[in-house]
């Protein structure tokens, strides 16, 4: 049974849909907690009625970063993760908390990576007037947004696409795309080999 910690600094959308996936499911894992850097995200209390343990470590609070991750670090390994997930959590991390949590921590970035890391990726799309967008599901790196990747969904841009529009479209694949790369790590199944994810066929359970 892994344990899984996921982070969220709002309605954590995306932390649903893994909730619901697991429950629906049945995977050999538990949510173990739901943490958040703002004490009023909507996400924390649909985790607390899921009865999902939550913490709040308020970035507010600390001096620098390097300070924020360490206690952020302390509080996620009071619930012995096995993997951390990152579901709208709008924080950049250090070297030393990502190096900590290396090959256990998945994020989910609104593009076609290597294509618009970093913000406003919709719009970054519609600039470079390409013809489909999407999300992209990896690990996490030292190197913002260009961890190995592990799944991606793949939209059309439609004639009159606005970023709105955009991103209500892409985010319906998101709660596709992100439950399924969780399941994958759980059942064991991806590895991390010449710094390309490989997905194995069948469980290793």
């Amino acid at each position: 049974m892994k344990n899984i910690v996921i982070l969220i600094s709002g309605r954590g959308s995306n932390m649903e849909a893994i909730v619901r996936a697991r429950e629906a499911q049945h995977w050999p894992a538990r949510i173990a907690a739901v943490i958040s850097n703002k004490p009023d995200a909507k996400g924390l209390g649909f985790a607390q009625a899921h009865g999902i343990p939550t913490a709040v470590v308020d970035h507010k609070a600390f001096a620098s970063r390097e300070a924020f991750d360490a206690a952020l670090q302390e509080t996620i390994d009071g619930f012995a993760p096995d993997l951390v997930v990152l579901a709208g959590f709008m924080r950049i991390l250090t070297v030393g908390f990502v190096e900590h949590y290396a090959g256990r921590m998945l994020n989910i970035h609104p593009s076609l990576l290597p294509l618009f890391p970093g913000l406003h990726t919709h719009r970054q799309a519609l600039a470079a007037g390409v013809s489909e967008h999407g999300a992209t599901v990896h690990f996490v790196t030292a190197e913002l947004d260009h961890g190995p990747s592990v799944l991606q969904a793949r939209i059309p841009v439609l004639p009159g696409d606005t970023e709105d529009m955009l991103a209500e479209r892409l985010l319906a694949e998101e709660h596709v795309i992100y439950p399924q790369a969780v399941r994958l790590f759980v059942e064991n199944r991806l590895s991390i080999a010449d710094g390309e994810v490989r997905i194995a066929e069948t469980t290793s359970i």
